[in-house]
């Protein structure tokens, strides 16, 4: 007990060590050259003194010619090499910045940002923020302003087009032998997507195909490679000798690009080769094109067993299409019986059901078929359809199959050309761009027409189909009035593109734009 009498509690001991906590101050000294108090550094000079006494931006240069390309928007990157940015773009920053790379070895670069310029002042501006060490070790920072002037001269790809816009070294002929473009109405987006042609010289639409020519035979094979990536193509290539100088031994050629795209469309039915159904395990042999990418997705519409074949399965065989989504038929949904849970297949939901329908063309026939679209139909709706019943068909690959019971009718997708019919003429609240095409004005105006009708077919399957517009850029169409927008989304369920979806791809970039876009 005695030495429990000396133990002294902790929170008495805390409180004595704070009565003895010295407070610590920051001294002042002052400056040698005004006399202010200032922190204490190695110069002895306040910052406003030092920067008066030194300058580290001295020796550096300000003022900086860039040669620029109009035709093709791109830089000089000395000695050879053209880029092509965008204004206030991280490349054309960095572009900026390289050409200051002997100067920012003097310094050390801190920052680097724009400086907003007129866009047709031929001028950029950059705000540089850089360090250096100065007298006895002081460490100052700086900020200063490069100006970069914009000298036109053409590269020399576009040289050579404005000379002889026939010269050019290498050609992509692209072509799909079926009756309808609406897959280079959706390539056309894909490659404006990802900038593909940026490098084409020019672009001529073609019947069956368009025709990509290129200054550079490394541009036409990189394109090439990006239409084996996003379509099931096939090509082949040859060479044609220009002109060859024996004396230094150098040899020109035109090269020639031949690209086709499978005919094999989304929503087209087709009916499998014997060979080619057994390897993907028995499937159908009545399938149905769903998606076409780099593979072809097949669903058979009575199991929902789907499958994929790859650009070399499909090409080994090469079939066509039974029916074609300009063969469909238009019929009136009259009872849905389902038969099967919801199923999820490669992202799509689908489910089974028995319908009653007709042709909106012959009520006197009735037929009783099965389609994987029972989630969406519903008695009154109106379907999209392949008639089997009627169609007259000298398939070969349907004839190897005995036996084999037709449908009489199969079922593609939801129509919703009756209730479009209201709204005819009201424009979108969005819009696409194009590629800058050279088109054939000879063609006469049933040929516009025809164009006109299946673009707009293909705007449709945008608005309803949300995987089909999935890696496209789809941009607000400002002549769009709010106003209208709310009329059009009221009452019913028609299809449409999700304003989210405008936002996202928004380009805030376009000159005649931008400021309408900052009051938005």
């Amino acid at each position: 007990m005695a030495a429990n009498m000396f133990v002294v509690p902790q929170t008495i001991v805390a409180m004595a060590a704070n009565m003895f906590v010295v407070p610590q101050t920051r001294g002042t000294v002052l400056c040698c050259k005004c006399g202010i108090p200032m922190a204490p550094n190695p110069a002895n000079m306040c910052v406003t003194c030092l920067r008066l006494e030194v300058d580290i931006t001295e020796g550096l240069r300000k003022h900086v010619i860039i040669m620029y390309c109009p035709e093709c928007e791109s830089y000089l990157q000395p000695p050879r090499t053209w880029i092509k940015a965008q204004l206030e773009s991280k490349e054309l920053l960095t572009f900026c910045v390289k050409r200051l790379e002997n100067d920012l070895k003097k310094v050390r670069l801190v920052n680097a940002e724009f400086i907003w310029t007129e866009p047709h002042s031929k001028r950029i501006k950059v705000k540089l923020k850089v360090q250096k060490e100065v007298l006895n070790g002081a460490i100052l920072e700086q900020s200063y302003v490069v100006e970069y002037v914009q000298q036109d001269h053409m590269c020399e790809s576009c040289t050579r087009f404005q000379a002889n816009p026939d010269q050019w070294v290498a050609a992509v002929q692209l072509r799909q032998r079926v009756p309808h473009r609406r897959t280079f109405f959706h390539l056309e987006q894909l490659i404006l997507k990802h900038d593909a042609a940026v490098h084409a010289i020019k672009i001529k639409q073609m019947d069956q195909g368009i025709d990509f020519f290129f200054g550079n035979r490394s541009h036409a094979v990189k394109f090439v490679e990006f239409l084996g990536k996003v379509a099931p193509t096939k090509s082949r290539h040859d060479k044609q000798l220009v002109s060859h100088d024996p004396k230094n031994n150098n040899y020109n050629y035109k090269y020639t690009f031949s690209v086709e795209i499978s005919p094999i469309c989304r929503e087209d039915l087709i009916c499998l080769p014997p060979k080619v159904a057994a390897s993907l395990g028995n499937l159908g042999p009545l399938v149905i094109c769903t998606k076409v990418t780099n593979n072809i997705a097949l669903l058979d519409p009575f199991t929902l067993r789907q499958c994929f074949l790859d650009t070399d399965q499909y090409w080994r065989h090469s079939f066509k299409s039974l029916l074609g989504s300009r063969q469909l038929v238009e019929y009136d949904v009259f009872n849905v019986e389902v038969v099967s849970p919801e199923y999820n297949v490669g992202g799509s939901k689908y489910v089974l059901a028995d319908i009653e329908v007709a042709r909106i063309t012959d009520y006197g026939k009735l037929f009783y078929i099965r389609t994987h679209l029972g989630h969406i139909l519903k008695p009154g709706d109106r379907a999209l359809g392949y008639d089997l019943y009627g169609a007259n068909s000298n398939d070969m690959e349907l004839d190897k199959y005995k036996g084999l019971v037709l449908p009489e009718a199969i079922l593609i997708k939801k129509s919703y050309e009756e209730k479009r019919q209201k709204k005819r003429g009201k424009p979108r609240s969005w819009k696409l761009k194009s590629l800058d095409m050279e088109v054939d004005d000879t063609k006469g105006r049933a040929y516009e027409e025809k164009m006109n009708s299946e673009y707009e077919e293909f705007l449709r399957d945008l608005e309803e189909n949300p995987e089909l517009r999935f890696n496209l850029s789809l941009y607000r169409n400002r002549d769009y009035q709010p106003s209208e927008m709310a009329s059009v989304s009221e009452g019913d369920d028609m299809p449409s593109v999700p304003l989210e979806e405008l936002l996202a791809d928004l380009d805030l970039s376009e000159q005649e734009d931008g400021e309408d876009s900052m009051r938005e």
